[in-house]
């Protein structure tokens, strides 16, 4: 093998290939062969109830019949508002055999950012929880002109129990009707359509963290690519039809879209839905009755599960393996999972515009490995200064991506799009990081988030890194602040389960394991952490 700059292929297992063959395929076809092919295999588990892949294959088929009877078909989007229920999959297997593309609604936006994503994509149809439409929705719905179709839906339709709505009245113009009642009647007749690979798939909109949301338009041949990108690097872990995997992410984001919803769905597994994933007791005794092999997850979910009573005394025998996403999985959390369960957590990165997967730190590799892991195959990464320029191997540089998985741009926003890429074609992710000599990736820290102290780097995620190994500390973050002495200090948040502890004892703590550069001028004790609804730390809400 010849590395030609790629020191992540000398770290490749033998099986793992440098690039793979993409067909060209589009994601329907995908999915109504796979339900077809697990039919009779449970494709959810979910509050007590379950449903197979040929369910759910005959009830996305009366969907898409629906919908096309209904005047929709290709080239209109369907925004889905929902949290983890079994409509979900329905919901984008229904929509593309209408020929639809498919936009995601985080249930915790605010109406007007409801309103601003939908008008954004120019939806057509909306399906969203009953609870959510009541508060959320209905007082705005004639902000959204587009919109010709709403169908709302309750925790229990999938059960044997329906939710009963009352709709059918329009609303602003709008036909509105339950979800169940809308496709019950129709036959299982999906209109015969085709796709491109290049046709947009899925509008994921991004955090918006500076300034509105975007939507990172996501092909047919992205989602298919990072699919199997993502299988080309399970060491043989994955059995086909064979396993369980918790699912606590909401798959509205793009980690469990693809890694749960989309990768898993794909080879046949059974997904075992928390909707709920801050209830932790609840979620123990999920986890202890569905015996998973496969758990996927972001740091502040490992943390809450170690610290919630019943936990540790879990059979973890079935456990294959624990995956973390979303935002830096620290290695004192890693630890503590590995004494607990038997293995480490094995990080990978990627963004909405990358489909998301990128890099992982491969799944047949049984010791812990800092960091974010090696680019999945068919992929390329470029680390580059502020003019551009690749940085030598060993220092820090702007994370650029390049391969099948990466969109095609933003929707409808060619001058975000064009700031986005590099001249030669990379995406520019806005993270930073390094490059050992293996071809291993560490995310240092966003560019916006690393805080300059007297002239000196000083990244976030290195000093709640070391916090977490503090004893009687749960959690930390630590965002910059203006200081005339120094430019900007380091400013600590910390959640701690030790009432003990004062601010004094942390930054002793931190004295001990970091230049003093580093160590925090001010510590803040919180009740808890503001956090997006994926459980990443929202560092602007603290600033």
């Amino acid at each position: 093998m010849v590395y030609d700059g790629k020191p992540w292929l000398k770290s490749y297992d033998s099986d793992v290939p440098e690039n793979i063959e993409i067909p060209a395929i589009s994601l329907k076809r995908y999915y109504v062969e796979t339900f077809k092919q697990h039919q009779d295999r449970a494709a959810y588990q979910y509050l007590g109830s379950s449903l197979t892949f040929g369910e759910l294959l005959e009830r996305s088929g009366r969907l898409a019949k629906a919908l096309n009877e209904h005047g929709l078909g290709k080239g209109d989007v369907v925004s889905i508002c929902l949290p983890n229920t079994p409509q979900y999959m329905i919901c984008i297997v229904g929509a593309l055999q209408a020929g639809c593309a498919i936009s995601g609604l985080a249930p915790l936006l605010m109406p007007d950012e409801i309103v601003y994503q939908l008008k954004d994509c120019e939806a057509k149809a909306l399906i969203i929880l009953d609870m959510l439409f009541d508060a959320k929705f209905a007082t705005v719905a004639g902000q959204v002109p587009d919109l010709e179709l709403v169908l709302v839906t309750g925790i229990m339709d999938m059960l044997p129990r329906t939710t009963e709505y009352s709709a059918g009245k329009p609303l602003d113009g709008k036909k509105v009707a339950a979800f169940v009642d809308f496709f019950e009647q129709y036959p299982d007749e999906p209109p015969d359509v085709s796709f491109e690979t290049g046709e947009a798939c899925y509008l994921q909109y991004t955090g918006g963290t500076t300034g509105l949301s975007k939507g990172a338009m996501l092909t047919h041949g992205n989602l298919v690519a990072n699919i199997l990108q993502f299988q080309s690097v399970d060491a043989g872990m994955i059995e086909d039809g064979s396993e369980v995997v918790i699912t606590a992410i909401p798959m509205y984001h793009i980690f469990a879209l693809m890694v749960n919803t989309l990768s898993f769905f794909r080879r046949g597994e059974k997904n075992v839905l928390v909707t709920n994933p801050r209830d932790m007791e609840s979620f123990v005794k999920i986890w202890a009755a569905s015996r998973p092999s496969i758990f996927t997850g972001v740091n502040t979910l490992f943390v809450g599960l170690l610290h919630t009573p019943g936990f540790s005394d879990i059979d973890f025998s079935s456990l294959k393996f624990t995956m973390g996403g979303g935002a830096p999985v620290q290695k004192a959390v890693s630890q503590k999972w590995k004494d607990l369960t038997g293995s480490y957590i094995k990080e990978g990165y990627g963004l909405s515009e990358t489909s998301p997967v990128a890099t992982v730190n491969l799944l047949g590799v049984p010791e812990y490995r800092a960091g974010i892991g090696v680019p999945v195959p068919s992929t390329d990464i470029s680390l580059r200064d502020d003019d551009g320029n690749e940085v030598p191997q060993g220092e820090p540089g702007e994370l650029c991506i390049k391969g099948p998985q990466v969109t095609s741009g933003y929707w409808r926003q060619p001058e975000a799009t064009a700031a986005s890429m590099t001249d030669d074609g990379y995406f520019k992710t806005g993270d930073i990081a390094v490059m050992d000599e293996d071809g291993y990736f560490q995310i240092v820290d966003r560019k916006k988030d690393m805080i300059l102290v007297s002239g000196f780097n000083v990244y976030p995620n290195e000093i709640e890194d070391v916090v977490a190994h503090m004893p009687g500390v749960i959690e930390s973050a630590c965002v910059g602040m203006p200081s005339e002495a120094t430019g900007e200090a380091v400013k600590l948040f910390v959640v701690k389960s030790d009432d003990s502890i004062t601010g004094e004892n942390v930054r002793d703590f931190c004295r001990e394991h970091l230049a003093g550069y580093k160590v925090p001028k001010q510590v803040v004790f919180l009740d808890e952490l503001p956090k997006s609804a994926v459980g990443k730390i929202l560092r602007r809400e603290l600033k």
